[in-house]
C-alpha cells in the first residue's frame, strides 16, 4: 500500500499545532551539502582516512537550519508550504553522528495564508542547538500527495584503502623491485609508494627512460642506484633472479606487458612458482558498499578448471584475511543461482562449497552457485529465498572465468567508480600487477596489499596495526 502523506490547510492551523522529526547527522550529508552550496571549508568535511567521522568535523550551521523546511513542508503544515523568512540563532556545534530532533510549533496565524512558526533543535543530550522563527504561507487547499523515494545517490563515504595504506605503513618497508618504470604513471605510484614508507624500489630498466619518466613527473628522483638493462627481457629476468636470490621481497609491474611480466614469474625452471597455482586477484572499493570487495580470478587463469578454482579460492581468502577479514564470505559466481549441468560452473561452485564445508578450503564461508545479484544484494537474495551466510553479503566474489572477472572488475571501475587495485598471490613474493592505465593511488593500494600479505604470510596473522599506532588513536 503507497504511504501518503497529508497537509494541513491554514484555515485547519490553530496556535499550539507542534510537529517533529529526527535526524542523524551523517558524513554523506556533509559531503552532499558541500556540492550544493560549494562550502568546501575544510571544517566541515571529512578528509575521508584517519579522521573519517571524526566528532570534530562540524556540520555547517546552515545544513542544520535547513532542517527546519523538512518538518514545515513534509509534516506540517506540510505540502504546499512556502518560505517568507526564517530568523536562526546557533547555540551549540553538531558533529558527525549526532542524534537531532527539529521541532516546529505554531505560534501565530496572520491574515490568510500567513502564519509564524517558532523552530528548535535539539541534540541527543537535550540541548538546544538551533532556535529561530519561520514566517510561512500555509497552504490553502487540502492536499494528499504520496511519499515520494528520491533517486539513489552513490557518495564515496568511506576511504577503505587509504585504512589499508595507513595500516600497511606502519610495517618496515617492503624491498621491491620495479620493472621498467619508464613512464609517468609506473614511476610515480612507484614514488608515491615509497614516500608513504610501504617500498624499499629497486629500479630496473633503461636509466635514460627512467629519468625522462621523473622529469615528466616533475620528480626529483636519483637513478643512480638503477640497474642498467636497456632490454626489457633483460630487466625481467634480472627482477626474477633478484627474488630468488633474496634480495626482493615483491616485485611491481612497470611499463611493460603483463604477459610478458607473468611468463618469466609462472614458468616451471627459473620462475616464481610455489606448490599453489598462482592466481590475481582485484581488491575493490567500491562506493557502494561498506567494505572492500575481492574478486578472482581477472588477469592470468583463463578457464581454470575445478582444482585450478580451488587453489583461485584459497588465494582469495588468504588476501582477504590478510587485510583483516577475520572470515571472508566467497560467493562462487554463475549466471543462475542453481545447479544446471548444462552450466559447469555452477557445479564446480557446488563442489567448491562442499569442499570448503569439509575443510578442503580453509579461512572462510562459501557458498555457491550464486548470480552476481543475489551474492552482493540481501533483497535480491531474499527475493530468490536463498538464505545463507553468503547471499547478500559476500566480500569475496569468484568468477568462472577470466573474462567474466575481467568485465566485472572493469564494470564496476568505469560505471560504478570503485577504485581498483590488486595482486598476484602463490607466487614466491607477492607481485603487483598494475594496468599501465592505472593510477598513483591504484599502485599505493596495490603496494598495500603486497605488504599485508607479505607479513600475514610470514606472521600467520593478519597485522593489526602498532600498539604506537592505536596510542595515538
Amino acid at each position: 500500500m503507497t504511504q501518503t502523506i497529508r497537509n494541513k490547510s491554514w484555515a485547519e492551523l490553530e496556535v499550539g499545532d507542534k510537529a517533529a522529526i529526527e535526524r542523524t547527522c551523517a558524513v554523506q550529508d556533509l559531503i552532499l551539502f558541500a556540492h550544493v552550496s560549494g562550502n568546501t571549508n575544510p571544517m566541515m568535511l571529512p578528509d575521508g582516512s584517519a579522521n573519517h567521522g571524526s566528532k570534530e568535523v562540524i556540520a555547517p550551521s546552515m545544513w542544520v537550519g535547513s532542517l527546519i523546511s523538512a518538518v514545515l513542508g513534509n509534516v506540517m503544515p506540510g505540502p504546499g508550504t512556502l518560505y517568507r523568512s526564517q530568523s536562526l540563532e546557533f547555540k551549540k556545534r553538531v558533529h558527525v553522528g549526532d542524534r537531532l530532533r527539529i521541532t516546529v510549533t505554531c505560534c501565530e496565524k496572520r491574515e490568510a495564508p500567513v502564519a509564524l512558526f517558532r523552530a528548535e533543535i535539539t541534540d541527543q543530550a537535550g540541548d538546544l542547538v538551533c532556535a529561530g522563527l519561520a514566517e510561512i504561507d500555509a497552504p490553502t487547499v487540502s492536499i494528499e500527495t504520496p511519499v515520494r523515494e528520491l533517486p539513489a545517490l552513490i557518495v564515496d563515504h568511506a576511504d577503505h584503502f587509504a585504512k589499508l595504506v595507513d595500516l600497511a605503513a606502519q610495517l618496515p618497508p617492503l624491498k621491491t623491485v620495479i620493472v621498467c618504470p619508464e613512464d609517468r604513471n609506473s614511476l610515480g605510484g612507484a614514488l608515491l609508494s615509497t614516500e608513504r614508507g610501504l617500498i624499499h624500489p629497486v629500479l630496473i630498466g633503461d636509466p635514460d627512460r627512467i629519468s625522462a619518466a621523473a622529469r615528466a613527473a616533475a620528480a626529483r628522483w636519483s637513478v643512480s642506484g638503477t640497474s642498467a638493462q636497456p632490454l626489457m627481457s633483460a630487466s625481467i629476468s634480472r627482477a626474477v633472479a633478484m627474488v630468488l636470490a633474496g634480495d626482493a621481497h615483491a616485485v611491481m609491474k612497470g611499463a611493460i606487458h603483463s604477459d610478458e611480466l607473468l611468463a618469466a614469474v609462472v614458468k616451471k625452471d627459473g620462475g616464481l612458482r610455489t606448490n599453489g597455482r598462482i592466481s590475481h586477484v582485484f581488491a575493490l572499493d567500491v562506493p557502494t558498499l561498506d567494505e572492500i570487495l575481492f574478486i578472482s580470478d581477472a588477469a592470468i587463469n583463463i578457464a581454470p578448471d575445478l582444482m585450478a578454482k580451488v587453489d583461485i579460492v584459497q588465494n582469495a581468502i588468504d588476501l582477504a584475511r590478510a587485510c583483516g577479514l577475520d572470515r571472508p564470505r566467497v560467493g562462487v559466481l554463475s549466471a543462475v543461482e542453481t545447479i544446471n549441468p548444462n552450466i559447469p560452473s555452477t557445479l564446480d561452485a557446488a563442489v567448491l562449497s562442499k569442499m570448503a564445508e569439509r575443510g578442503q578450503i580453509k579461512g572462510g564461508i562459501i557458498d555457491g552457485p550464486l548470480a552476481m545479484d543475489n551474492a552482493i544484494d540481501m533483497e535480491a537474495a531474499k527475493t530468490k529465498g536463498i538464505a545463507s551466510l553468503v547471499a547478500g553479503h559476500a566480500n569475496v566474489l569468484i568468477v568462472p572465468n577470466l573474462e567474466a572477472g575481467n568485465m566485472l572488475a572493469k564494470e564496476l571501475t568505469f560505471i560504478a567508480r570503485a577504485e581498483a587495485a590488486g595482486l598476484v598471490i602463490g607466487a614466491r613474493v607477492p607481485v603487483m600487477l598494475t594496468s599501465r592505465a592505472d593510477n598513483d593511488r591504484a599502485r599505493l593500494a596495490s603496494c598495500a596489499l603486497a605488504q599485508l600479505y607479505n607479513h600475514w604470510r610470514r606472521e600467520g596473522r593478519a597485522f593489526a596495526g602498532s600498539a604506537q599506532a592505536k596510542a595515538a588513536e
